[in-house]
C-alpha cells in the first residue's frame, strides 16, 4: 500500500529546499491541525482567470481571493488582482472578458504572487476544481522561486461529488459538479460567472454550505474535508 504524506509533512520537506523569499516565508508557517473543528479553521477561497488550461504555457490573468474564518466569509479581506500577461490574451477573452487593454495596467506576476502567498499563509486553500488553481500557482512559484507550491487544499467539486453519492446518486453527471449547479443544489444565488473575485466568493459560500451539510450542523475535523 502506498503511503501518502500529510500536507504538513510535505510543507516541512518543501521548507528545507525553499530559497529565502516569499515562498519560504509562506512555508515557515504550519498548516492547521487536521483534527481542528472545521468551524474553527481558517481558509482562503481562490479563483483564477487564465489564458488557457495548460500551466506550462498559459498565464494567470486575474486572482480573486477571500478569507474564511470559521463560518464567516471575511469580505473585508477580499482582493482582486489583475495581472499583466507576457503575451496576448487571445480567444480566452471571450470567456473571462479580460482584454489586452484591460490588463495593460495590471501588476506583474512577480508582484502578485507574494500577495497571494501572504494571504494563503496558515490557511487551507478552497477552490472549485482545485487542481487548476494549485497547478497554476505552483507553476508560478517554480518560475519565480524555483520550487513548487505546497498547500493544504479543499476542493468543493470533490465535496459535491461526495454529497451527491451520499444521496444515493449512482452516476454523477459532469454538469452536476459545475460551480453554479452545486450552488443550485443548496439554493444559493446565481452570480455572473468567470470573474475571479465573484467566483472565489461563490466557492466560499458553497464550501460553507457543503461543510454544514456533511457535518449535519455540527463540526467535522478539517482532515475529513481536505482533498
Amino acid at each position: 500500500m502506498l503511503f501518502r504524506r500529510s500536507p504538513e509533512d510535505r510543507r516541512l520537506a518543501a521548507l528545507r529546499r525553499a530559497p529565502p523569499g516569499p515562498l519560504r516565508d509562506y512555508l515557515e508557517v504550519p498548516f492547521e491541525d487536521p483534527g481542528t473543528d472545521h468551524r474553527q479553521a481558517h481558509y482562503l477561497a481562490i479563483d483564477l482567470e487564465l489564458t488557457g488550461l495548460d500551466p506550462r504555457s498559459d498565464e494567470i490573468l486575474s486572482v480573486g481571493m477571500v478569507p474564511i474564518d470559521g463560518r464567516d466569509i471575511v469580505l473585508g479581506g477580499a482582493a482582486h488582482l489583475l495581472i499583466s500577461p507576457t503575451g496576448e490574451v487571445g480567444q480566452s477573452a471571450s470567456i473571462h472578458r479580460l482584454t489586452d487593454d484591460h490588463l495593460a495596467g495590471g501588476m506583474d506576476l512577480a508582484v502578485a504572487m507574494p500577495l497571494v502567498l501572504q494571504a494563503l499563509t496558515g490557511r487551507t486553500l478552497v477552490a472549485h476544481h482545485a487542481p487548476i488553481e494549485v497547478d497554476f500557482l505552483s507553476a508560478a512559484c517554480r518560475r519565480l522561486y524555483g520550487r513548487p507550491l505546497v498547500t493544504s487544499t479543499i476542493d468543493t467539486m470533490i465535496l459535491q461529488r461526495r454529497i451527491l453519492r451520499l444521496r444515493g446518486t449512482d452516476q454523477v453527471q459532469p454538469g452536476q459538479l459545475r460551480l453554479q449547479s452545486a450552488r443550485d443544489h443548496f439554493g444559493l444565488p446565481r452570480y455572473r460567472a468567470h470573474e475571479a473575485l465573484t467566483d472565489a466568493i461563490a466557492a466560499a459560500e458553497l464550501f460553507l454550505a457543503q461543510a454544514a451539510h456533511l457535518g449535519s450542523g455540527a463540526g467535522v475535523p478539517l482532515k475529513s474535508l481536505r482533498s
